[in-house]
């Protein structure tokens, strides 16, 4: 049977995949369910840096144990993305969402209630393997869901913003709630986010199958794929505190990058692969997926070092760096949402994503120019904004076309390598840029006599230099991208399925 075809540029209401979508009439209601567990899973990356000295004082555990708390989420959910999004694909993306959602919720509230460090840490590897399995499962029923292209622009306008914007959400959440109430509630908000999109998840969503063949688990494959993302993880986390000539740090990155190719190699001889090379040899999904993780290395710039910026120098309170951000994510979402269903329907991918990585850039070499005298208005606000439009013009036409044109039993998989490319590239910018900026201000120091003044003007010269750095990285991904996507609009391939209750 051949699979109707449709571009981008030619919506219609009419459309037969539109009819025999079960998802289709309350399509909206489901992009509100699938919005809040994006939410939640992007929000949780940050949401507890904030609170970390709270519970740290209240939990009595080390400067050491401190960093696990952010990391042990990180490792979980980048090494188990794969795993997450083809089980998806095996049993259903309804039902990984409900059980991701559920798991999600169930383990923030033993976070919250955590007495230990080692109950904190249990809860937020916990919430990496759940949110593992309940992200790939949200982005892929957004493509099973919006089969219009002019709708299916909006709606990954909409989740593209979601996933731009969520960690600087993340950090005024998270300064709100150990604000006013306490660490804790950093955990527990969890529940109410979860709550509210599984419920919506039982009353909308249908399950859904493809009428192919049906995907089996790729045992060698997943212990592969999932080992190797763990070592590059864990690899780029200790050199966020070590030496890369660290044993810690360079075995683990070599024994990571050997499991990886041992997963490619994998992947062309077993018959039921864990990510088919199908999904990535696509040019225009290919150039999607680098765009996704360069952009996610120099977005970490921001968050971390800015907020640096902010609070240490500029003297914001951790409310007023979450409210600092803001202006970022309202750029942000108004050139996510315009890029996917204006713009990309019109002129394809390829002058949008390289396009959004050069005003990126543009707006990093500007934040750059920082210094001790600077203000927020003069200085941030600025570069903040143009930042925030190139990322979003970028992000949400690279995170559509990924997914673009996937048959349904892949559409799992294919959504957890968005994700898996976003957080492998979070976890090497945070090493890579906070190495660069920590050489930059011991550079910056040498040979001058010590003095509060000269401490100050290292540490805005180290974060100067990150941004300078993933300026160029945002740069680089502009020619990258634009050398890998194809021009002109991408065909739409619609799927075929059958539904269950």
């Amino acid at each position: 049977m051949t699979e109707p075809t449709a571009t981008l540029d030619r919506p219609g209401e009419d459309d037969p995949a539109a009819a025999a979508n079960p998802h289709h009439s309350r399509r909206w209601l489901i992009l509100v369910v699938i919005g809040l567990a994006q939410l939640m899973v992007v929000l949780d990356a940050t949401v507890v840096n904030i609170a970390l000295p709270s519970a740290q004082v209240d939990l009595g555990f080390s400067n050491d144990a401190r960093q696990w708390v952010v990391t042990a989420y990180a490792l979980a959910f980048g090494s188990l993305l794969l795993l997450g999004g083809r089980l998806a694909d095996l049993f259903g993306r309804k039902t990984a969402l409900l059980v991701g959602l559920a798991g999600f919720a169930a383990v923030s509230a033993i976070g919250g209630a955590a007495s230990s460090i080692e109950m904190l840490l249990i809860a937020r590897a916990a919430q990496g393997v759940f949110g593992a399995l309940l992200a790939p499962a949200a982005l892929s029923l957004l493509t099973t869901t919006f089969t219009d292209p002019k709708e299916r622009g909006r709606a990954f306008g909409v989740f593209g913003a979601i996933g731009g914007g969520g960690a600087a959400i993340g950090l005024l959440l998270g300064g709100v709630l150990t604000e006013y109430l306490d660490w804790r509630w950093c955990m527990f908000v969890n529940i109410f986010f979860a709550g509210i999109a599984f419920v919506g998840g039982v009353l909308l969503l249908r399950r859904q199958e493809s009428e192919g063949p049906r995907p089996k688990l790729d045992l060698p494959g997943t212990i592969t794929a999932s080992a190797g993302l763990f070592a590059l993880v864990y690899g780029f986390s200790n050199a966020e505190h070590n030496s890369w000539s660290s044993a810690s740090v360079w075995g683990f990155l070599v024994v990571g990058l050997l499991l990886l190719a041992t997963f490619v190699a994998l992947q062309q001889r077993v018959r039921h692969p864990l990510l088919p090379l199908r999904v990535l040899l696509d040019r225009d999904r290919g150039g999607s997926y680098v765009a996704m993780f360069l952009l996610a290395i120099g977005m970490f710039a921001i968050f971390l070092f800015l907020t640096f910026y902010v609070q240490q120098n500029l003297q914001f309170t951790p409310i007023q760096s979450g409210f600092g951000f803001l202006p970022m994510v309202a750029t942000l979402m108004l050139s996510a949402t315009t890029a996917t269903s204006v713009l990309l329907p019109r002129f394809g991918p390829k002058p949008l994503v390289p396009t959004g990585m050069v005003i990126a850039a543009v707006g990093m070499f500007w934040l750059s120019g920082i210094d001790l005298d600077s203000t927020y208005a003069g200085g941030v606000l600025g570069p903040l904004m143009v930042m925030g439009l190139g990322i979003g013009l970028s992000m949400a036409p690279a995170m559509s076309v990924a997914t673009l044109g996937v048959a349904t039993h892949d559409a799992g998989v294919a959504s957890a390598t968005v994700n898996t490319m976003q957080q492998v590239g979070g976890s090497i910018g945070t090493a890579l840029l906070s190495t660069l900026a920590s050489n930059a201000a011991a550079s910056f120091v040498v040979g001058r006599a010590p003095t509060p003044q000269l401490a100050a003007e290292a540490a805005v010269h180290s974060y100067t230099t990150a941004f300078t750095w993933a300026g160029v990285i945002f740069a680089a991904g502009a020619v990258v991208t634009g050398l890998l996507l194809r021009p002109g609009v991408p065909a739409q391939q619609s799927t075929t399925t059958t539904v269950h209750m």
